[in-house]
Formats: C-alpha cells, structure tokens, sequence
C-alpha cells in the first residue's frame, strides 16, 4: 500500500512539475521574443567591429565588448581566460585570371584560404589542371602536375538533406589539398568554394601544410562556384588554359588572446558546470553574422533569459565564448586544459555554430539512457516546432571536453541556407532574420533549464522508490 501512494504521489508531482516546466518555457520563449538582446548584441558585433580574424584587432574588440556587455547582466562572475592564438593576415585583396590564348583573359574571383602562403610578388602564372579528389592526384602523378597549378573542383554533394553532411565530405580537399598537390610539383591549387548555389562569392577556410618544409609550401586560393563552372567548362574545350593568381597572405607570430567567461553560481550543486557556447573569433571576409556572431549572443542571451525569467539554476550555468575556432580551436583546448587542472565537474555543454537561421532542434552526444531521459522533453518543445532530437554531433569548441560523464550538445538551425554564407563576403549582419535568431536563443535557454532542472543523472524511477 505504501509503495502505491508513493507511485502516486510521484505521479501527481510530475504533472505539476511538467505544468511547471511548460509554463517556464512559454516565458522564456515569450522574453527571447518581446525582450530579446541578441538581435542589439550582434548588431553591435557585426555593423560596428566587423569580422574578428584571430589575433585581429577586431578579435580584440569584440572580447572587450562581450565582456561588458555580460558584466552588465548581473552574473556573479565574468572574466576573461588568456590563451595564445595565430595570426594570419589576408594583406591586399587577391587578383585572377584564366588566360585561354595570349592577351585573352577573363577575371575571376578568388580569396586565399587561411594559412596559406602568399604567391610571388608577381604573382603566379601556370597552366591548370583540373582534379576531383586526392585519388586524382595520385592517378596523374608527378609527370602530368609538376609545374602546374592544380584546379581541385570538388562540388558539395546536393542530394545530402545534411548539409554539413556534404560540407564534410569535401572540406578534406581544402585543409589539405595544397600539401598533397605540393608532394607532385604543384605550384599552386585553387580549390572549388564550399557552396551548394551558384554564386560569385569565394569561400575562404583553414588549411594547412602539416609538417610540410617551409620552402616547399604553395599557395592555395578558393575559386567562386560560379567561376569554377566556368574554368571547367573552358578546360574541357581547351587543355592548355594558363591561370594567373596574386595574393599577398602573411603568417606572423602568435599573440595573446582572450576566451570570454559568465557564470551563474549554482544554488544546490555548484560544482556541477553546465556551458553554453559559440565562438567569438570569424573569418576576415564579411562580418561573421551567422558564423558564429548568432552563436555568441544566443548564448549571452541564455544567461540573461533565466535571469529575466525568474530561474535560480541549482547547477553553475557558464557562458564561455571561445577565440579561435576558426583556424586552431585553440581557445577550445585551452578552456578544457584549464578544466581539467582545476578538476571542474563539467556535466553539461551546448554549442551554437551553425548560423542563426530558424532552430529545429538539438543533436546530442551522449549514452542510450541518457539520449532517453532528454527525448522524454520533446513534448516541451513541440508547440514551438523544435522537433529535432538526434544523437550525433555537438561542437568543435566543446568537443575538447569529451569524457564519459559530460552530455554535448550543438543547436540545429534549418542548415540549407547555411553554406550560401559561411566564410564569404555575405556572412552579413542582413542575412540573420532577428526572430530566427531569438527562437534559437529561447530553444538553448529552454534545453539550459531542463538540464538544471533535472541533472543527466539517468537513475532509473524504480531504483529511486527502491532508495
């Protein structure tokens, strides 16, 4: 008889606790909505700093201005972690051309990729040849591209839903593409932009010459889908196309520079830490609106939400906006560096880095049980459409805390606008539509409160009565 009026005694308190979590959620989203600060946060990031290139003076801008502008929310600490970053500059804009017949040139657009070499002063100029992957390279051999530039047209798959599915299946070709070509005389490689339209707008991205001699590095230049097309069909018609390129890109010494930290104090557990995410640093080109300005303030706006909503959190919610992602994650590394030798107890990390485009839902790295235990929230979620509960991938920022007993988790924006933007000229503060980027902030803060709420503790309800 006991354990039957414990069963529904346990049964009544979770109707109310779901009324409860219902009821928090509505206001959450309801402030993000009618009283957000995202939407003012990346319009300060991205109209008034602009792209925050590690190393930058832009980066550095934008690490004094989110760290007043969380010192302003009321958090019982904010601070800022050092951590040493690279510093490449892009230099004067790059110039290209494809020459079909002496005098007969058309330009083309181009950036150079980050970390890449520059070309001589005068620039390059070779004959092209064209190649879809690394097995290409190894098929032609030395003969057939010592001396030329490699033209590496690889197209993002488009029958892949995910796009990051196909972005992954090509980015290879860009990181590592310039070392490979080297190894087979190359004297150059320009490299298809990773975009599934067809547009004007070259896409830059890291690369790198892994342990590749200095004096044997060639520079490598992404090539707008547009012109790509175009190269491709002219060296189809004509296999002795020359192409020209000039860019004038400079690796320089390390500097300092800074992750920033906010934290809520736990009221019950607070050595328990859950993190919330993005990272502060971007490309040079455009302003870094979607990648990953939106990631910043939805997670600035996190902490604010749960203030404005009346949550006292039982656990330590930070938010840590991390420097370098882009080409080192090296702010990632040093915050799970810094972690491990303070023995934090992280339990908990949401990162945002896939644009500010309309939220459907999370992808989460975890166990069996646990992944159970956060679907049964689903119900919370449907009436704002936030559908998308996956086991999968969380974030390269926190992927650096991996363990056994932390859950990641990465915020799933509609992905298929994504790629139109990300590293170009486009990546602009115009191209976020501010209620897309409020929804994502409510979903994070929404996920943030059950988390808390509830732990990632996965004791079944029997072992509990049991207890």
């Amino acid at each position: 008889m006991r354990l039957l009026i414990t069963i529904v005694f346990c049964f009544i308190m979770g109707q109310i606790s779901a009324q409860t979590d219902a009821e928090n959620l509505k206001s959450i989203y309801s402030n993000s909505l009618t009283n957000g600060m995202s939407y003012q946060w990346l319009d300060h990031l991205s109209n008034q700093i602009g792209g925050r290139l590690s190393g930058s003076l832009n980066a550095e801008k934008a690490v004094q201005y989110t760290k007043e502008e969380l010192e302003k929310l009321g958090l019982d600490k904010v601070w800022l972690q050092p951590v040493m970053v690279p510093r490449w500059v892009r230099g004067a804009p790059e110039f290209a051309y494809f020459e079909t017949s002496p005098g007969v040139t058309t330009n083309v657009n181009i950036c150079a990729l980050g970390g890449s070499v520059a070309t001589p002063l005068g620039g390059i100029k070779a004959k092209v040849i064209e190649v879809k992957s690394y097995k290409d390279l190894e098929a032609l051999g030395e003969a057939e591209i010592k001396g030329k530039i490699v033209f590496i047209n690889r197209p993002m798959q488009a029958d892949l839903i995910n796009t990051f599915e196909a972005y992954g299946g090509c980015a290879v070709e860009r990181y590592a593409g310039a070392a490979e070509a080297a190894k087979y005389g190359a004297v150059g490689t320009i490299v298809r932009s990773l975009n599934l339209r067809l547009d004007d707008f070259p896409h830059t991205g890291s690369m790198s010459y892994g342990d590749l001699p200095v004096n044997q590095r060639i520079p490598s230049a992404a090539i707008s889908t547009n012109d790509a097309e175009l190269l491709s069909g002219m060296l189809a018609l004509n296999k002795e196309v020359k192409f020209f390129f000039k860019q004038n890109c400079q690796q320089l010494k390390d500097v300092q520079s800074y992750n920033v930290i906010g934290e809520i104090t736990g009221s019950e557990f607070p050595n328990e830490i859950i993190i919330v995410g993005g990272h502060l640093d971007s490309w040079d080109l455009g302003d870094g609106s979607h990648d990953d300005g939106a990631g910043v303030v939805q997670s600035m706006d996190v902490l604010r939400l749960l203030k404005e909503s009346g949550i006292k959190p039982k656990r330590t919610i930070r938010v840590v906006l991390f420097m370098n992602e882009e080409n080192g994650l090296r702010g990632g590394r040093k915050y799970a560096e810094i972690a491990q030798e303070k023995k934090e107890n992280h339990v908990f990390a949401l990162e945002s880095d896939s644009g500010g485009f309309t939220p459907r839902g999370f992808s989460f790295d975890c166990s069996d049980v646990m992944f159970a235990k956060i679907e049964s929230w689903k119900p919370l979620f449907k009436p704002y459409l936030i559908h998308y509960f996956e086991k999968g991938g969380s974030g390269a920022d926190i992927g650096p805390l991996k363990n056994d007993n932390i859950v990641l988790t990465g915020l799933r924006p509609d992905s298929q606008r994504y790629f139109d933007h990300h590293h170009a000229s486009n990546d602009t503060f115009e191209h976020v539509n501010k209620r897309e980027l409020e929804l994502g902030a409510a979903s994070m803060t929404a996920l943030i409160y059950l988390i808390d709420k509830y732990g990632t503790q996965t004791i079944s309800n029997t072992e509990e009565l049991r207890d």
